[in-house]
């Protein structure tokens, strides 16, 4: 027997076109506000929740997938293939700047260029964001990276 997030996952990417986010306890409540209200992304902060907030980050991977949820995070544990593989998740995104401001702007440019073409873009791969990230320069440096036509470099499983 499933749960009820889990039951409603498929009624949510029916009716929702926006993006679906899964923001882990790493991810500052002001840049999930910024999520929410700027880029209007519907987003499911751990904070908000008092029963995930101190789950386990393997708890978390396997609910964002449950969910259908790209997990939103600062954590680089999750570019562990080993212990999160690509293939078993709705997409990872974590995220690096140096300040709020910075991460804001830089899911500013991954919205217009990644989130806004559809609601779970990163399904079954990973990327590793920074902010002095351009669209022609590409945003991660992994060995075993897919080049994307988009100028990404994505982690697949």
């Amino acid at each position: 027997m499933g749960t009820l997030w889990s039951a409603l996952g498929p009624v949510a990417d029916a009716v929702s076109d926006r993006p679906r986010v899964y923001a882990d306890a790493n991810v500052p409540a002001g840049l999930v506000a910024h999520m929410r209200g700027r880029l209007r992304w519907d987003v499911l902060f751990v904070m908000d929740h008092p029963d995930l907030r101190r789950a386990r980050d393997t708890e978390h991977y396997r609910l964002a997938r449950q969910l259908r949820r790209t997990l939103v995070t600062l954590d680089r544990d999750y570019l562990d293939d080993r212990k999160f593989p690509p293939a078993q998740g709705a997409g990872v995104l974590v995220i690096a700047a140096p300040d709020e401001r910075g991460l804001m702007d830089l899911l500013g440019r991954l919205d217009a260029r990644l989130f806004h073409a559809e609601a779970l873009p990163l399904d079954g791969r990973k990327l590793h964001a920074h902010s002095d990230w351009a669209p022609d320069t590409g945003a991660a440096d992994h060995s075993r990276d897919a080049d994307g036509a988009d100028g990404f470099k994505y982690k697949n499983g």
